[in-house]
């Protein structure tokens, strides 16, 4: 993969999880950080997923979106189940 596969892979990342977070009710608990990694994943998982039921012909797909989208909610609903809540007062 080269540098601009990854550079495009993150700005994916982060507009699939921030649609990903968009979906999911309550309130933010979770760092972008991590919220970039999870679209990430869900990303490159959803694109993976094309392939191996080979629903894809290249370029911009419709499947594509739709299992990145939805891997992306999964993936923010399990942070935010296991991420530590914030208390909103120091330790």
């Amino acid at each position: 993969m080269t540098i601009g596969g990854l550079v495009a892979a993150a700005v994916l990342g982060a507009a699939i999880g921030a649609l990903g977070r968009l979906v999911v009710p309550g309130r933010e608990t979770m760092p972008a950080w991590l919220l970039m990694a999870a679209g990430v994943v869900a990303a490159f998982g959803g694109t993976g997923l094309v392939h191996l039921f080979s629903l894809g012909d290249g370029g911009w797909n419709l499947w594509e979106a739709l299992f990145q989208i939805l891997l992306s909610v999964a993936a923010v609903v399990l942070v935010a189940a296991f991420w530590p809540k914030r208390t909103g007062r120091d330790p």
